[in-house]
């Protein structure tokens, strides 16, 4: 016996399926239209949801996508009397399990069904083995940093104070968020990451606070934003430092009054959302610059944490790199390898500027690559280039001068050809924007002036 909750507008349809899966055993519930189902999965339990593609407010391939974010061991099934295969293929790449034509045959429903069932029961399993196993996966460490990190998370995690976390990129910041979430009483609730720098400073508001249908060109629909989605739970704003201005204010503003309303909309949205947030730029200067609300900085770093780069907790290499050897074995099904003294000592030696995630990279590669069961430091030259070959490069002077003269210049030309949009420019440089923010910064480049 599951329970089943049924997402028509026709209510023949909704009416038939009630009966063929309450004739099956299993409890069924019924929604007419896409906001009141949302609002029911808010507040219940359910294994699976048949729903249509088409309902009179909220299209049925966005309440899918919601689903697939906030509920991912509930089992999807979409239906249409208007379907086409490209509506179906969506459907599936979004996470459906399965798509069935309008009208439904039974023996079809029930198959579908119980198929759906005993997928979302191996995905809960699934979820419930990654969680026993370990998702601290780069907070591995003995060290005193480390330690002092954890004994941290342990106290933020009792309370809902907002957490504030600093560190280069790559050092382990969502991994900081994720454990505080998983240890905190929200960690039955939502866990939503928003990357302020991934999002074009004129659809971040969008994103945080959703829209109205109308609100602007391309706004087809009632949207929800991330702060509504996580509602309960925690939101965990990365690269918050890359946030615009203006989104900055209204983020103040739900933090002062746990209140919103959605873009082009009129009507106050209250919410109960714990914020953590992250950013691996210097916040102090970016305040200075007037790129970072002080006022927001002080409201969000009520707890700070800063996560140290790797080469200041050298003594945790050994760990992370039989840590990740293992996590590779079992990943791609190869032999468990392992690194020799000389091997690790050069590891351990190395500068690793861009902290655990490079390791990581390295070790895996490592064991896929090298084909016999111990890795040598001849091994680990072949795909690591040590600092010191990096430090001849960058040391050759003018070489140097002139690679960033010409970075500069090149930098100020795709700024005045995108009219001094970051976005843009970042794009057509296929760089992020944070690291053209950094290297706006490096080479003083007045903006305003370009």
């Amino acid at each position: 016996m599951a329970k089943i909750l049924i997402v028509d507008d026709e209510i023949n349809i909704l009416k038939t399926l009630v009966s063929i899966l309450q004739d099956e055993g299993h409890i069924v519930f019924s929604a007419e239209n896409g906001e009141e189902a949302l609002n029911f999965l808010r507040k219940n339990d359910v294994d699976c949801v048949i729903l249509d593609i088409w309902l009179p407010d909220i299209d049925g391939i966005e309440i899918l996508e919601r689903i697939m974010t906030l509920y991912q061991d509930i089992a999807v099934i979409m239906i249409s009397g208007h379907g086409s295969i490209d509506i179906a293929v969506k459907s599936t790449k979004l996470g459906a399990f399965d798509f069935i034509q309008k009208p439904p045959a039974l023996e079809r429903v029930v198959t579908s069904v119980n198929n759906a069932l005993e997928h979302s029961r191996l995905k809960r399993e699934n979820i419930k083995l990654r969680e026993e196993s370990g998702f601290e996966d780069e907070m591995i460490g003995t060290s005193s940093k480390m330690l002092e990190i954890r004994e941290v998370i342990e106290t933020a995690a009792a309370t809902n104070a907002r957490v504030f976390i600093t560190g280069e990129s790559g050092t382990g910041k969502e991994m900081v968020a994720k454990a505080i979430y998983k240890k905190s009483k929200r960690a039955d609730k939502p866990f939503i990451k928003v990357n302020c720098a991934a999002i074009p400073s004129e659809l971040i508001e969008s994103e945080l606070f959703g829209h109205e249908k109308g609100a602007f060109t391309g706004a087809v629909g009632t949207r929800m934003g991330k702060f509504e989605i996580a509602n309960k739970g925690t939101l965990f704003l990365d690269e918050v430092c890359d946030m615009s201005l203006a989104a900055q204010a209204k983020v103040l503003r739900v933090l002062q009054e746990q209140q919103f309303e959605r873009v082009g909309g009129n009507d106050i949205i209250n919410v109960d959302v714990r914020v953590i947030s992250a950013t691996n730029i210097d916040v102090k200067k970016a305040i200075e610059e007037g790129r970072f609300r002080e006022d927001l900085y002080y409201r969000l770093n009520v707890i700070p944490i800063e996560v140290p780069p790797l080469a200041e907790r050298r003594e945790d290499i050994k760990n992370l790199v039989d840590y990740f050897l293992q996590k590779s074995s079992q990943e791609h099904g190869i032999g468990l390898k392992e690194v020799s003294d000389e091997g690790m000592k050069l590891l351990v030696n190395h500068n690793w500027p861009g902290n655990v995630r490079e390791l990581k990279n390295i070790i895996e590669r490592l064991s896929i690559m090298v084909a016999k069961e111990n890795i040598d430091e001849e091994d680990i030259q072949r795909y690591l280039e040590t600092e010191d070959d990096f430090n001849d490069f960058v040391n050759i002077s003018p070489l140097k001068k002139a690679r960033e003269d010409f970075e500069r210049d090149y930098i100020i030309k795709a700024l005045k050809k995108n009219s001094r949009n970051i976005t843009l420019t970042a794009k057509e440089l296929g760089i992020e924007r944070t690291n053209l923010h950094r290297k706006i910064n490096q080479y003083n480049i007045n903006i305003d002036k370009v």
